[in-house]
C-alpha cells in the first residue's frame, strides 16, 4: 500500500490501514529520513544543527506524543521502539498530550522533530501519524514526499525494534512530562497576573481530548474558577467527532448560560483547534477570534509585523491589520502555508478560518489552547465581553458577516466539471455587484466591487464543494450564498 500525508499528517481508519504493521513501517521510513538528513543536511534546511542536546553529537533526538484515541499510547511506544533500533533517541510523552505541547517540546529540547499520534478532530474510527520537523510546525511537501517514498520501498521483514525495557534501560527512550515546559512557555505569552486579578469564571470543554490535562489546569493555576466538561478519556468521543463546533458544544453553551460564566473555551481532540463561547452562550466564530486576537496583541501587547491568513479567512483581520499599519499576506488553504511564514519571524499572527492560529514567539503550528488563553486574557484586560469588544471594532472598521457551507456534488466528474466551468466562463457579476477580481490560488475566490466576496473550493478527498462568503450584513451574505449554490448546481 501507499500512504499520503495531508496538511496534518497521514490519517486512516483503525485496523484497516492504520495498523501496527503500517505504523512500524512508517516509523522505520521516518527514522531513515531523520538519520540521512541529520547527517547530510536536507536540501534547503538546517537539520544538521538540530541534533538532540545531551544525546551525543551523532545521535538525533525526537519527541513522540499521542492524544486520547484508542491505543494511541501503544502506537507511540511502537514508534519509539523502532526509532531506538534505528539509532534515534526519543522523549516519549508520559501521558496524552496536545499537538502544540509536542511542537513546543521539539523547540525546547532542540529535537530534529516529533511524531504525534492523532487524527485531530476526525471521528474515533480514525487515527493518524503527524511528523513535525525541528522548527515546530507542519512538514513541507518536500519532506513528506521523501517519507512517502521511503515507506513504499520498505518491506516488513526489514523493520527492527528494540525491546521497550532495554530501550528504557539504555536511554534510547526517555519518558517525559511535556506539560512543564509548555506551561512555562504559555506563561511567557499571557499575563498570568492579569488573569488572576480578573477573577473570571469560565467553562472548559476538553471534548475527551488531549487538552484535558492542560487548559483547565493552567487556568486554575492562574487563579480562575473553572467548570470542567468532558475531561475523562473516552476513545469514542461520546459517539461524535471531537471538533469544537456550535452543535458539538451545546453542553458548554448551557453551562455558560446557567452558571452565568464569562466564557466557554474548548479544544479539539489534539488541542490545535479552538471553540469560543461568550457570556450568555453566544458563539464567537473562528474568523472573529482571529481578528480579536490581532487586535489584542497589537493594542495591548504592542506586537508589530505582518499577518498571515489563509485565502478564505475573513477580511475582518485585514481591517484590524490596516488600523495598526500591518501588512496582510494571503496563503493557500492549510496551516502549513501559514506556519511557513510564521517561521520567518516577520509575522505577528498566522491564522485560518478553520479555527487555527499562532503568534510570534511561539510555535509555527496551530495552538487551540493558546487561542483560548488569549481570548480569556483579552476579556480580563478590557473588562468586557468578547461580543462588546467585537461590536466596538465593527463600529470602527465596518461589519463582517461570514459563513462556510458544505454542498455535496452529484454525479461522476462533477468536481472537474465545476472547476472547468469556473475557469472557462467565470461569473462577472454576483448578487447585484460586479466581480472586481478572481483569485485562483486555492479554489476560486470572487471579490466584488462592493467589498463582498464569495469563495468556492472543491474537496480533494470527497465529492463536496466548500462555499465561503462574507458581506457586511445578513441580507448580502444570504444573497451570495444563494448565488454560490446556483454556480455549484450549474444554474448560473
Amino acid at each position: 500500500m501507499a500512504i499520503r500525508f495531508g496538511t496534518s499528517g497521514w490519517r486512516a481508519v483503525l485496523s484497516e490501514e492504520f495498523t501496527f504493521a503500517n505504523v512500524r513501517r512508517l516509523a522505520h521510513a521516518l527514522a531513515g529520513h531523520i538519520k540521512e538528513h541529520a547527517e547530510f543536511g536536507f536540501p534547503g534546511s538546517e537539520y544538521r544543527r538540530h541534533l538532540g542536546s545531551g544525546a551525543g553529537p551523532e545521535i538525533p533526538l525526537a519527541v513522540i506524543a499521542y492524544d486520547t484515541r484508542f491505543m494511541a499510547e501503544d502506537f507511540a511506544r511502537e514508534i519509539a521502539e523502532v526509532f531506538a533500533a534505528a539509532g534515534v533517541r526519543t522523549l516519549l510523552s508520559d501521558a496524552d498530550a496536545p499537538t502544540p505541547a509536542a511542537a513546543w517540546a521539539i523547540l525546547e529540547h532542540k529535537a530534529v522533530g516529533g511524531v504525534v499520534i492523532t487524527a485531530g478532530h476526525n471521528p474515533s474510527q480514525y487515527n493518524g501519524f503527524r511528523w513535525t520537523p525541528y522548527w515546530g510546525g507542519p512538514a513541507t511537501s518536500e519532506i513528506t514526499a521523501d517519507i512517502e517514498r521511503r515507506f513504499a520501498l520498505i518491506t516488513h521483514h526489514a523493520i527492527r525494534s528494540m525491546a521497550y525495557d532495554k530501550a528504557l534501560r539504555d536511554g534510547w527512550i526517555v519518558p517525559t512530562d511535556l506539560r512543564a515546559g509548555y506551561f512555562k512557555q504559555l506563561r511567557r505569552l499571557v499575563d498570568v497576573k492579569r488573569l488572576k486579578a480578573s477573577k473570571l469564571r469560565v467553562a472548559v470543554d476538553a471534548m475527551n481530548g488531549a487538552s484535558r490535562r492542560y487548559l483547565r489546569p493552567f487556568l486554575e493555576e492562574a487563579g480562575l474558577a473553572v467548570t470542567g466538561l468532558r475531561e475523562e478519556r473516552d476513545v469514542l468521543f461520546g459517539g461524535s467527532s471531537p471538533e469544537p463546533t456550535p452543535h458539538r458544544l451545546e453542553a458548554m453553551v448551557e453551562a455558560v448560560k446557567k452558571k452565568g460564566l464569562c466564557l466557554g473555551l474548548a479544544c479539539d481532540g489534539d488541542g490545535d483547534r479552538f471553540g469560543i463561547v461568550d457570556q450568555g452562550g453566544i458563539w464567537v466564530s473562528a474568523n472573529d477570534v482571529l481578528a480579536l486576537t490581532l487586535y489584542h496583541i497589537a493594542e495591548h501587547k504592542g506586537m508589530k509585523g505582518s499577518v498571515a491568513r489563509s485565502l478564505m479567512t475573513s477580511h475582518f483581520v485585514d481591517a484590524v491589520a490596516k488600523a495598526y499599519g500591518l501588512r496582510v499576506r494571503e496563503t493557500p488553504m492549510g496551516f502549513k502555508w501559514v506556519g511557513d511564514l510564521l517561521r520567518s519571524g516577520d509575522f505577528v499572527l498566522g491564522g485560518e478560518e478553520s479555527a487555527g492560529l499562532s503568534i510570534a514567539g511561539h510555535v509555527p503550528e496551530k495552538d487551540g489552547i493558546l487561542a483560548c488563553l488569549l481570548m480569556t486574557e483579552l476579556v480580563a484586560v478590557e473588562g468586557m465581553s468578547l461580543v462588546k469588544i467585537r461590536e466596538g471594532l465593527f463600529k470602527k472598521y465596518g461589519t463582517f458577516r461570514n459563513t462556510r457551507v458544505s454542498i455535496e456534488l452529484e454525479g461522476a466528474g462533477t468536481s472537474k466539471d465545476l472547476s472547468d466551468r469556473l475557469k472557462q466562463k467565470p461569473p462577472l457579476d454576483l448578487a447585484g455587484s460586479a466581480v472586481w477580481r478572481i483569485d485562483e490560488t486555492d479554489g476560486f475566490k470572487f471579490i466584488l466591487k462592493d467589498g463582498r466576496w464569495l469563495g468556492l473550493r472543491i474537496s480533494g478527498t470527497e465529492p463536496v464543494a466548500r462555499l465561503y462568503a462574507e458581506a457586511p450584513d445578513e441580507k448580502g451574505l444570504h444573497a451570495l450564498v444563494e448565488e454560490g449554490r446556483k454556480i455549484i448546481r450549474g444554474k448560473k
